[in-house]
């Protein structure tokens, strides 16, 4: 995805190796790319600028798609105005703006195995992102598994929002105060950790 998502490739653990794709056309990507190294042909699908990886390949955007809509990619990262506490996503249109455009968000939605939302809680009026029901145009129905927040990890499952963790000095009420879902709060409840 775009915005907060592309950041994902930025924190991969060390001696763990991920792979990325990006609908712009390229699998194997590394972190974006450093002040002064950029290459204008070397972009992710928000027009950042990439490092170059071992490995990494180029393709055409329609041999991109063909990745995601054949089911290939495992692991997509969104972005969302709002996910639902049945794991629907609305990312793609505010209606307040009368515009929109959907990108490849739905079929990410539709092919990847798992979509993980990473987005801020609240917008930036502090409503909660969080809902019960969307009320903003759909991406993708029940696609979500995992919410992760500026303030929390949340594990979406059968209409029910489980709260895994918390940012440091937020406690499980701080964190359902700006949730218009109730979450249920696991057991092993744990700070984040980066």
């Amino acid at each position: 995805g775009i915005g907060i998502p592309t950041l994902c490739s930025q924190f991969v653990p060390e001696g763990r190796t991920v792979i990325y794709h990006s609908e712009s056309g390229v699998l194997g990507y590394g972190p974006m790319a450093a002040p002064g190294e950029e290459d204008i042909d070397l972009i992710n699908a928000g027009g950042q600028f990439l490092a170059p990886n071992p490995g990494m390949s180029f393709f055409n955007s329609a041999e991109a798609f063909a990745m995601i809509r054949g089911g290939h990619i495992d692991v997509a990262v969104l972005g969302a105005f709002q996910v639902a506490e049945n794991g629907d996503l609305a990312n793609w249109m505010l209606p307040q703006r009368g515009v929109g455009n959907v990108g490849g968000a739905m079929d990410l939605a539709a092919g990847a195995k798992r979509i993980i939302v990473a987005m801020e809680h609240t917008d930036r009026n502090d409503n909660p992102k969080i809902v019960n029901q969307c009320s903003f145009p759909l991406t993708g129905k029940g696609c979500v598994s995992m919410i992760v927040t500026d303030i929390a990890v949340i594990a979406v499952a059968k209409n029910e929002l489980t709260l895994l963790e918390v940012a440091p000095e937020w406690e499980a009420k701080d964190v359902q105060t700006l949730t218009e879902p109730t979450l249920k709060i696991s057991p092993k409840l744990s700070e984040i950790g980066l």
